[in-house]
């Protein structure tokens, strides 16, 4: 909710408070007019009078918050973007890799160093079986890592 709406939400509450203190005072002053007999000059008034003007301060307090709250501004949400700084090309000794192991690690370079395992099989246009021991041999010779993402692998150069 906007702070406009629960202020006068809130402002609505203290009138209706208010209401109902005043309503609740002028009950027990009839009720004192009749039971007490020495007048105006009876305790019980200046009780009734002292218990009005608690609960007046108390709608009071609670119009004021009301009032603070709507003239208020929100809270502004900060928004904090991370840039991702490219990281240079890492040098790979690729001369001891065949050329679909080449072809792996430089589609992962120009990925920035990560993609998902099908999408790799799909630019490679090659299977599932030739994906995964292409991938085997990669990650036995410390070029990859594959994290698990739910059904599909994640295939991250290694550092």
């Amino acid at each position: 909710m906007e702070n406009k709406k629960v202020g006068w939400l809130i402002i609505g509450i203290a009138f209706v408070m208010g209401i109902v203190s005043w309503i609740f005072n002028q009950s027990l002053n009839q009720i004192i007019a009749q039971t007490c007999t020495e007048g105006p000059n009876c305790i019980m008034h200046q009780t009734s009078n002292t218990q009005l003007g608690l609960s007046l301060a108390i709608v009071l307090v609670v119009a004021i918050i009301g009032l603070y709250i709507m003239f208020s501004k929100p809270d502004e949400k900060v928004v904090v973007k991370k840039v991702k700084e490219r990281q240079k090309k890492k040098n790979f000794d690729l001369s001891k890799l065949d050329q679909d192991e080449k072809k792996v690690i430089e589609i992962l370079i120009d990925e920035e160093n990560a993609m998902f395992q099908k999408d790799l099989m799909e630019k490679l246009e090659i299977g599932k079986v030739k994906m995964t021991r292409l991938l085997d041999k990669l990650e036995a010779k410390q070029f990859i890592i594959r994290k698990r993402r739910g059904m599909n692998n994640l295939v991250v150069l290694k550092d």
